[in-house]
């Protein structure tokens, strides 16, 4: 049934129902139920169809969110799927996955006038989720074939999205990964109750079926030389993400019970995937969480799940200054997380995590107050799992591959021009290991933009041979 926009004045925002806490706590799958299709239908027709659409101005993809949002209220929703991939790789992991309430949602004029958000994040994963089960999703194939080759070193997000760009384009692609499975941080970083694996895998699937070869469990530099690895293709874009945790940078960092976030999130990946991995569990564990991100929501999350006895989020500044998801946080409470806020660590012994309470300052170089400790206010979480999510660095990709010549930054990450070219010629890189540890959107764009700037580069050189 067709509705009419701008039903925001007597329709509520609703969001999915989610599963009771105490369900999902028990499992690993995801929290929210999908949209019936009627109440679908009119959380899009909330959509004010604004002048100037601010929440696709602050997607990373500028995805034309008002447009599939009208098609979707209009039941036109094999339109709407067209309109959500044509600018974006993966639309239905950005729907579950983006920090929603701090890019489109945030930034709805409905949310800013006091009516409440548009959920555009539902609304975009059950659009596709309609898409797939119609039959509509297909593998993008190219009109013809070019007879050029790319090779992509990192089967995450922003490798994979270069891929489908460029196999549409008519390339030859060849995605290599370490893993030994496609997906990268989706597959191995990102919890199920976030984003099951069979999303992925099926996704993974249909860039197979578009001809990419995939080829997990090689590590450039150990199993295929960069220069090899150079010889075999026209291009090569470098998108292995950043992986190396952030010191805790405190005494008794070292311990046998302290662990990085990603390690962690990996074991239980990994058993969610079918394998056995024994190490790693929180399970009858007191456990804290050092850090305030959405990687340590995913580890708080993950730990309650495990049958943790107590869990524990430590984080040095208050709720409002906090860097991740607000949303996460509140699933995390809601799932049994303690909150410890406005304290740092100092030492990690036996007995457990030493902390000092703190105050906030002045505003730092990122324009929040800095943190500084209160005298005389010490106090210890007991623990027997600490798990340090303070974010990650990139790894000395130079050493790696062997390629001395491959210019980083000051932070590590890859140099590029503003074609996302590297120091060596034909050799590209995008995603994290670029721009630094940052959120699947925009790894997802610098992939796309990358696709563009290798069909440019490819061009120009076969047209200079011709000549």
């Amino acid at each position: 049934m067709t509705r009419k926009m701008q039903q925001f004045t007597h329709l509520h925002r609703r969001f999915p129902a989610k599963r009771g806490a105490s369900e999902r706590r028990a499992d690993f799958a995801e929290i929210s139920e999908g949209f019936p299709v009627a109440q679908a239908a009119d959380q899009a027709s909330r959509c004010e169809q604004c002048g100037i659409p601010f929440c696709s101005l602050r997607c990373p993809l500028g995805n034309n969110i008002p447009d599939w949002l009208m098609l979707a209220a209009c039941g036109r929703m094999e339109e709407a799927f067209g309109v959500a991939s044509a600018t974006n790789t993966f639309p239905e992991i950005c729907g579950r996955i983006c920090p929603q309430d701090r890019l489109c949602e945030g930034n709805c004029v409905l949310e800013q006038s006091g009516h409440g958000n548009v959920t555009i994040g539902a609304m975009e994963k059950h659009i596709v989720e309609a898409a797939f089960a119609a039959g509509w999703v297909k593998p993008v194939l190219p009109a013809h074939e070019l007879g050029r080759s790319v090779g992509i070193v990192g089967g995450g997000p922003a490798g994979l999205a270069a891929a489908e760009a460029l196999r549409a384009g008519g390339y030859a692609v060849t995605v290599y990964d370490r893993h030994d499975r496609m997906g990268g941080l989706l597959l191995y970083g990102i919890p199920g109750f976030k984003l099951e694996k069979a999303a992925v895998a099926r996704r993974v699937a249909l860039l197979a079926e578009a001809g990419i070869v995939l080829v997990p469990g090689v590590a450039i530099g150990r199993d295929l030389s960069f220069a090899e690895l150079r010889a075999r293709h026209d291009a090569v874009l470098i998108a292995t993400g950043v992986y190396r945790a952030k010191p805790l940078g405190i005494p008794g960092a070292d311990r046998p019970e302290v662990h990085a976030a990603l390690d962690y999130l990996i074991a239980q990946n990994r058993r969610d995937l079918g394998e056995t991995v024994t190490e790693l569990n929180a399970a009858g564990k007191n456990v804290v969480v050092i850090g305030g991100g959405d990687t340590a929501m995913d580890c708080v999350r993950t730990a309650i799940r495990q049958g943790a006895k107590s869990v524990k989020c430590l984080y040095r500044r208050d709720r409002a200054n906090m860097p991740g998801s607000r949303r996460e946080v509140a699933h995390a409470e809601e799932e049994g997380v303690e909150f410890v806020w406005m304290a740092a660590p100092d030492a990690i012994t036996a007995e457990g995590v030493g902390a000092t309470r703190m105050h906030l300052g002045l505003p730092d170089a990122s324009g929040r107050q800095s943190p500084e400790p209160i005298e005389g206010s010490t106090f210890t979480l007991p623990a027997d799992m600490v798990i340090a999510a303070l974010g990650f660095d990139p790894e000395d990709v130079p050493a790696l591959f062997g390629a001395p010549d491959l210019r980083v930054t000051d932070w590590g990450t890859i140099a590029t021009d503003a074609e996302l070219m590297t120091s060596l010629d034909g050799v590209f890189a995008a995603g994290d290991i670029v721009r630094g540890a940052s959120l699947v959107v925009w790894a997802i764009k610098d992939g796309r933009d990358a696709a563009r700037s290798i069909h440019r580069y490819v061009s120009g050189v076969a047209a200079r041979a011709a000549k």
